[in-house]
């Protein structure tokens, strides 16, 4: 089976985007390919984002917001949009969800961590569907 790539879509591609794209690249390793982008880029990504990331031992600071291609959207398997809405191209023959997570933008660390560990719960579950552990 080819490699499945997963796009990872919120509005600034600095905050929720990010840590789920960290967490797959870390948990999945060369097992899928992992994208992001965000309908409107800011310019850094969050950096209370980028601390409770370290926190739980993944490095996202060399990362940047990116804005979201088509291109990206076609090459990718599964699509999770973040709270982008309509911004989002929609594909025949792609698998969507919408993850309804809190916006990390201008929160403090308290309030970034659970969102951080929901990222991350959702993230090892579609894992598990895309490449189950047997295989």
């Amino acid at each position: 089976m080819a490699k499945p790539t997963v796009l990872f879509v919120c509005i600034h591609n600095a905050g929720r985007s990010q840590m789920a794209a960290g967490y797959l690249r870390a948990l999945a390793g060369d097992r899928v390919e992992v994208l992001s982008g965000g309908s409107e880029p800011t310019g850094q990504i969050n950096p209370v984002a980028v601390q409770v990331m370290a926190e739980d031992g993944i490095d996202i600071t060399g990362e940047a917001p990116k804005v979201l291609t088509t291109e990206a959207v076609k090459e990718s398997d599964v699509v999770i949009t973040m709270g982008c809405g309509d911004a989002c191209p929609i594909f025949p023959g792609k698998r969507y969800e919408d993850w309804e997570l809190t916006d990390p933008a201008g929160r403090p660390v308290d309030e970034v961590r659970p969102i951080r560990d929901d990222i991350k719960a959702r993230v090892a579950a579609l894992l598990e569907e895309l490449v189950p552990a047997s295989q």
